[in-house]
């Protein structure tokens, strides 16, 4: 084998953990909530194997090998922008982008400044206001409002490095839903499923010197390119389409979150 045939992808090689389950696509009421939220059937989460130590400087390197895996290609699931139908990437990848999600959060109480702005009631209801636009959404209530309109008094109860954690991200997402989203009425289902969603992709560990519980995992917002253009998440961008991949370098796992915009599953 000449010198350079495994240099370029860096070494890794992955295996498809088709046994590990998430609770999240498997307990009754949060599948019931993502089907009143218009993302059932069509979020999807999955679970890879590696052979080497993960670096995060070579994030990029990481992402390309897997992308190019004879055991990802057959099994990564993507949605087809055609038929609907669950797809796997049947194009060569030539190009990744893999950005960089902070993942430091360990509490709920982040989401304090809800309650404490008038954006959601002490009994848990959120508060509504005239409806207005912010294409594509709908925005009826104080909650999206403080998630998508940058100019409102309330945006910046969350400053922008929060909006950038995974848990942050995670939450906007569920509460902004796919393409017929029945919103809530309280806030509750939102963060016990963000909560759920998390813990189920994200490891932690205590650590020995402080006794203190961290997390370990690196967290990756990611998008591929053949040579048409985007091929992955989709070939249409939309902010409620993504796949994050969620590495534990421990482990040596990645957990792939994905999500296609449309129309859920019904009954």
């Amino acid at each position: 084998m000449a010198a350079g045939e495994l240099g370029p992808l860096g070494g890794y090689y992955f295996r498809f953990l088709p046994q590990k389950t998430f609770k999240f696509l498997s307990t009754p009421e949060t599948t019931s909530r993502l089907r009143q939220w218009s993302m059932l059937g069509r979020i999807k989460a999955q679970a890879f194997g590696f052979d080497q130590t993960f670096q995060v400087y070579r994030k990029d390197d990481f992402v390309m090998a897997f992308f190019k895996d004879p055991n990802v290609i057959p099994n990564l699931k993507l949605l087809s922008d055609s038929s609907g139908q669950w797809i796997t990437l049947g194009t060569e990848v030539k190009k990744i982008e893999a950005i960089n999600v902070p993942c430091t959060q360990l509490s709920m109480s982040f989401f304090n400044p809800l309650y404490d702005e008038d954006i959601v009631r002490e009994n848990g209801h959120i508060v509504k206001c005239l409806d207005s636009f912010c294409d594509p959404f709908l925005i009826s209530d104080e909650l999206r409002k403080v998630l998508l309109v940058e100019d409102s008094e309330k945006y910046e109860v969350f400053s922008q490095p929060d909006r950038e954690e995974f848990l942050f991200c995670l939450f906007k997402h569920l509460c902004l839903g796919g393409a017929l989203c029945q919103y809530e009425d309280v806030l509750n289902p939102y963060l016990e499923t963000t909560k759920l969603i998390y813990k189920d992709l994200v490891s932690v560990r205590k650590n020995p010197q402080t006794k203190k519980i961290q997390i370990t995992s690196s967290v990756f917002k990611v998008t591929a390119y053949d040579s048409v253009g985007m091929c992955y998440p989709s070939t249409k961008s939309h902010e409620q389409t993504f796949s994050y991949f969620i590495v534990d370098p421990i482990m040596r796992h990645v957990h792939v979150l994905y999500h296609c915009y449309g129309v859920g599953e019904m009954s």
